[in-house]
């Protein structure tokens, strides 16, 4: 990709992500979650209450947190990783990959360069 058209392909992400943001600061249920938090955090600070002391209030039991603590719990049980998808604009191709050492992928980002590459994934699940 070359300097004008990553610049062009910023330019149009920066003017979508303005135009969400601005949805986004213009949506009353945004506001009224944002000042929710505001007298929530402002109430926590007034009697000197930090999140986890507001969690073990709200939920004793700390039924929320089971579920990751058990994970732990068991030991090597380690999460999956996420499917990437790497589709290159120049030629169409497609990558479906969990990690990084494919040898396509790798290639492509030799050649193209690792942040040009990275652009191009849709992460899958």
């Amino acid at each position: 990709m070359s300097s004008l058209q990553e610049y062009r392909h910023l330019q149009h992400t920066i003017r979508e992500l303005t135009d969400r943001m601005n949805s986004l600061s213009n949506d009353t249920k945004l506001k009224q979650e944002i000042e929710f938090e505001e007298k929530v955090r402002a109430l926590m600070a007034q009697y000197n209450k930090s999140l986890k002391d507001v969690v073990s209030i709200l939920d004793p039991d700390n039924k929320l947190s089971q579920g990751s603590k058990s994970s732990k719990a068991t030991g090597g049980i380690k999460r999956a990783r996420k499917v990437k998808q790497y589709k290159n604009p120049k030629t169409g191709e497609v990558i479906e990959t969990k990690g990084g050492n494919h040898k396509e992928l790798k290639a492509w980002k030799e050649k193209y360069g690792a942040d040009t590459v990275e652009s191009w994934v849709t992460i899958l699940g």
